[in-house]
């Protein structure tokens, strides 16, 4: 599936792996469907109370789902074990160069990085919970270092974004935008390597970046970064602004039933629960595996 990477010792995840909606617990439902709509540029699908169901512009597939717990506490300045970001892979360069005007004309703040293989931008919700929004480069341009993946940080070439987005003004998440992976604070390298590598059958991509382990299918930069930067926090619990759930989607049940049984096998509960099954990694964060429907 790549010429790069580590590929796990049983299980593998098949090459159309890709990763499906992240639902997140906030303090205040208004206030975050402000952000994600206002800022964001997501559109409400479903909304129920104390819950809301978000997706790009006419695309029907939910990417982010909120839940509503009022009273929970904002994402500490450190972070806790659990999220550190997911993030929102846009269709071309183009619609990342119009976000970065859009954000600009709001006066809203975002990190920004050139990681080699793709280009992106950093915000924090109104809970802390921290979201990255970027854009792949070519897969021909990315290159390796030895088995590894080269990735990087460097500063964005912020005039060249800007430039290729031409005179066309943001309009919203366009269609075709995906989740394109989530990034977790996790207390163990190895531990995450035990569970997502060797259990749930993620290649092993980038491990040479200092305190985090990137792992994907079927030769993506990633699907999943694990990091130890918050290494001793506690897990982000019940009374948390938190990342309740992520999910991974491959083609048919099948498949979701052999990586669920794969992680039984390495030592990991997986229970069904209808068309999905639900697993905890050991800092308590959990993910949904589940067959293209």
């Amino acid at each position: 599936m790549s010429d790069f990477g580590i590929a796990p010792p049983g299980f593998r995840l098949p090459g159309a792996t890709r990763l499906g909606r992240v639902s997140l617990q906030v303090a205040d439902l208004a206030r975050s469907l402000a952000f994600y709509e206002g800022v964001l540029g997501f559109r409400v699908t479903a909304s129920a109370p104390g819950r809301a169901s978000l997706a790009a512009g006419g695309d029907d597939a939910p990417l982010v789902a909120l839940h509503e717990k009022p009273g929970v506490r904002p994402v500490p300045r450190r972070g806790l074990l659990g999220l550190f970001h997911f993030a929102i892979l846009l269709p071309d360069r183009e619609s990342l160069g119009r976000l970065v005007t859009h954000l600009a004309e709001l006066g809203a703040h975002a990190g920004m990085s050139d990681h080699a293989v793709s280009e992106a931008l950093y915000l924090s919700d109104p809970d802390g919970l921290g979201i990255e929004v970027y854009a792949d480069r070519p897969r021909a341009t990315w290159r390796r270092e030895g088995q590894q993946l080269y990735m990087t940080t460097q500063p964005l070439d912020v005039a060249s974004l800007v430039s290729a987005a031409g005179a066309t003004r943001w309009s919203g998440m366009p269609s075709g935008t995906t989740i394109g992976h989530v990034h977790l604070h996790v207390g163990d390298l190895e531990q995450a390597a035990a569970f997502y590598h060797t259990g749930l059958g993620l290649d092993k991509v980038v491990w040479g970046y200092p305190g985090a382990l990137f792992m994907s299918a079927g030769g993506y930069h990633h699907h999943l970064g694990t990091n130890t930067w918050a290494a001793g926090a506690p897990s982000a619990g019940a009374g948390d602004a938190r990342l309740l759930e992520w999910e991974i989607i491959v083609p048919d049940a099948t498949l979701a039933a052999a990586a669920a049984g794969s992680l039984a096998a390495a030592g990991h509960r997986a229970a069904e629960a209808g068309d999905e099954w639900r697993a905890a990694d050991p800092w308590g964060t959990t993910l949904a595996i589940r067959g293209e429907r």
